[in-house]
Formats: C-alpha cells, sequence, structure tokens
C-alpha cells in the first residue's frame, strides 16, 4: 500500500533543470519534500526517498495521508520519468 501512495505521489512530481546542470524536483502538497541531484535520475532516487522518510513521519504523527490522496491530479510531463519537467528561463 505505502509503495502504491508513493508512486501515485511521484507522477505528480515537478522537476526542473538548474543552471549549473543538476536537477531539482518536488511533489506539490508535500512540504519540504525535495531533491536536488546531477541528473533526472538520480533526483528522481533521491525524491523516493525523502517522500519515504516524510510519509512515515507523518503516519508516525497520526496524518490521515488517505485525505490528502484523494485531492491529488495526476500530471504526466515529457520526460523519461513521470511528472513535469521544465527548463530554467
Amino acid at each position: 500500500m505505502l509503495f502504491l501512495y508513493m508512486e501515485k505521489a511521484l507522477e505528480r512530481a515537478e522537476y526542473k533543470k538548474l543552471d549549473d546542470g543538476s536537477w531539482f524536483a518536488e511533489i506539490p502538497g508535500f512540504s519540504g519534500v525535495w531533491a536536488n541531484a546531477p541528473t533526472v535520475e538520480a533526483c528522481r532516487k533521491e525524491l523516493l526517498e525523502v517522500l519515504e522518510g516524510w510519509l512515515l513521519i507523518m503516519k508516525s504523527l497520526g496524518s490521515d495521508l488517505r485525505k490528502r490522496r484523494q485531492s491529488w491530479r495526476c500530471v504526466v510531463g515529457e520526460s523519461p520519468i513521470q511528472g513535469r519537467v521544465s527548463d530554467p528561463p
């Protein structure tokens, strides 16, 4: 169940290539869940680890994660991974 929840959350991830060539990713609605890595693949992996930790903490604090899931809208971008990808302006 936790894996499916995390998979759905990652579908909402937004990725941005930074000026230094590294990648930044965050998941809207998950305050403090973000990652930065040299490649988009490494960034996604780091984001998954951060999300897992965030979910475990929220669950231990008694948060009802089902309410958050009901409000999600999935976004699929033009990237080899799910999510939106953008280059800096």
